[in-house]
């Protein structure tokens, strides 16, 4: 029987950042920069130094089923894998694409903010 690792206190320490901001993305690609942002932080508070996470490593994919990709540079690294594997790490990702997502499509059928911030 494997150990389940949890990070849903590392998960609850970046929430509130991460909402404010995807609170204020004004358009599409901030809304993917944000998640990859937050999501590489995420890495870096549970990995330290044990795995090495580049910016896109970790993208939002609104049109797929996953919501969001892994890169093969992550999943390639044994320390990556391995709590991959064996935490809820995935799911909380997962949560993190969902609420990106959602500000994603928003955003997409509301082009006002997006279309003033272009004009300016």
């Amino acid at each position: 029987m494997t150990t389940q690792l949890s990070f849903s206190k590392q998960e609850n320490e970046i929430l509130p950042e991460f909402r404010n901001k995807i609170s204020k993305a004004e358009s599409t690609e901030d809304a993917k920069k944000f998640f990859a942002q937050t999501a590489g932080n995420l890495l870096t508070q549970v990995f330290g130094e044990a795995v090495s996470c580049e910016y896109g490593d970790l993208a939002l994919a609104p049109e797929g089923d996953t919501l969001f990709t892994v890169s093969d540079h992550l999943h390639d690294q044994t320390p990556f894998r391995k709590v991959w594997e064996n935490s809820d790490l995935p799911h909380v990702l997962g949560r993190l694409a969902q609420t990106a997502v959602n500000r994603h499509k928003h955003l997409e059928k509301n082009p006002e903010k997006t279309n003033a911030k272009i004009r300016m």
